[in-house]
């Protein structure tokens, strides 16, 4: 089976008999395209909710949420190294032609799903910024699809390096932001120790498996499996070893990274609107117009509206690949890369602009909820097999999971299918 990705895959040369840190540096790069997945658009609305109800003490659940973030991130770089195969081509091989074409059919909606946060949430930002309405935001966004064209003619390391520039931007935003809005920090400490209180209180519990749902994203782990190929190692035992080293070190820094960007979401919501007693702040766009009023400066609504443009953007990159790889793996079929762009957009921003069209701006925000959930559905789906496929000595060999490393992964799946089922069942409740 041909690698997903042909065009980029063994690329990029590493080092041999360099310095550690030269042949880090080699690595470094796929990690933040899968990081991206972690502070989209789609967490936004629960890190605000979260902080403006509850103040600090939901930074435990997004600490938590990462650090199972990093043990699968870890999982899927290790899988696509050692095999030579992502997620999705390991699927195909193991799984029969049903289960194949369920399993691909419910990546593809929760690619779209993933999409239509990233429409949503920059249109919001185009809104914000320049008073562009929904509707022709919506429409704009399309033009990201050639922009990505663009960027992978001219090599991975440009496409990687994109994604660098614009997290470096939604962290020096939310930086100055943190800065203004002043937030305890003896209550941001205290925030990041689990309390018990998180189970006891519904309205609590909800909003924190919101957090974990939006993420832990299903599409990352075909993402990363994949796109860990595209430097070009030596396959002997050593070689392999290295890699997994260098990649889980590149995943877990720009992981940790994304923990930083969602916590200052919540920190800024919970030192603005949790402490002048405003706990139902919920949708992006009042965060926003909320944020100068209170801080006293027009500069924090606009990095708020800035960081929210780039991290649509950059989700934007980072799904539409999924989307490639995906097809490529699954299916085992190969189209040209414009036209699985296009495709992929378009089956975001058709129900974006329907939506839009008749509900307005509130429908948008809805949807952007409805959007997690697919998430949600999806998620057992890749978590399963790759912890199947990575504890399994056949294929994987002398790099097979320890037992230690099994029962972490089975705690966590356990916890994402629990919390995910509860989410579900909560939220047609309230619908």
């Amino acid at each position: 089976m041909a690698p997903s990705l042909g065009e980029a895959h063994s690329s990029m040369k590493v080092p041999q008999n360099a310095a550690w840190w030269k042949k880090f540096l080699a690595f470094v790069g796929p990690g933040y395209l899968v990081a991206v997945g972690y502070m989209d658009p789609g967490n936004w609305a629960t890190d605000i909710a979260g902080g403006s109800q509850f103040g600090y003490t939901l930074l435990s659940v997004i600490l938590i949420s990462n650090l199972m973030a990093v043990v699968l991130q870890s999982l899927a770089g290790k899988l696509g190294i050692v095999t030579g195969r992502d997620l999705a081509q390991a699927c195909r091989e193991r799984f029969s032609m049903p289960v194949v074409m369920v399993l691909w059919i419910l990546c593809e909606l929760a690619i779209a799903a993933t999409d239509l946060a990233e429409v949503i949430g920059s249109a919001i930002a185009l809104k914000l910024l320049f008073n562009i309405p929904m509707l022709y935001g919506v429409i704009i966004t399309a033009v990201d699809v050639l922009v990505i064209l663009l960027l992978q003619n001219k090599g991975f390391r440009a496409l990687e390096s994109l994604v660098i520039v614009l997290m470096a931007t939604i962290a020096l935003c939310f930086g100055i932001d943190l800065f203004l809005a002043k937030p305890d920090m003896g209550g941001v400490m205290h925030g990041f120790v689990p309390s018990a209180e998180i189970l006891q209180n519904p309205a609590m519990l909800y909003i924190a498996i919101g957090i974990i749902g939006a993420t832990v994203m299903p599409h990352n782990l075909y993402l990363h499996s994949s796109i860990v190929q595209t430097r070009q190692i030596e396959k002997t035992t050593k070689g392999k070893k290295e890699a997994i080293l260098y990649s889980t070190m590149d995943s877990t820094i720009a992981l940790t990274l994304a923990l930083f960007i969602n916590a200052a979401i919540l920190i800024v919501s919970a030192a603005v609107f949790h402490s002048a007693g405003m706990t139902q702040v919920a949708e992006i766009t009042d965060a926003y117009h909320l944020l100068t009023p209170l801080l006293g400066t027009t500069i924090a609504s606009i990095l708020f509206a800035v960081a929210l443009l780039a991290s649509g953007q950059n989700s934007t990159l980072t799904g539409t690949l999924s989307g490639q790889i995906v097809m490529e793996g699954f299916l085992n079929i190969r189209i040209p890369a414009w036209l699985r762009r296009l495709v992929t957009r378009l089956i975001a921003i058709i129900p974006a602009v329907i939506v839009t069209a008749i509900a307005g701006e509130h429908g948008t925000e809805e949807l952007l909820i409805l959007s997690q959930v697919v998430l949600s559905l999806q998620l057992p789906f890749a978590v399963i097999p790759l912890i199947m496929f990575t504890n399994d000595k056949k294929s994987m060999g002398a790099f097979a999971n320890k037992l230690w490393l099994k029962i972490i992964s089975w705690i966590i799946a356990g916890v994402i299918v629990v919390l995910n089922v509860y989410l579900i069942i909560q939220t047609i409740l309230l619908f």
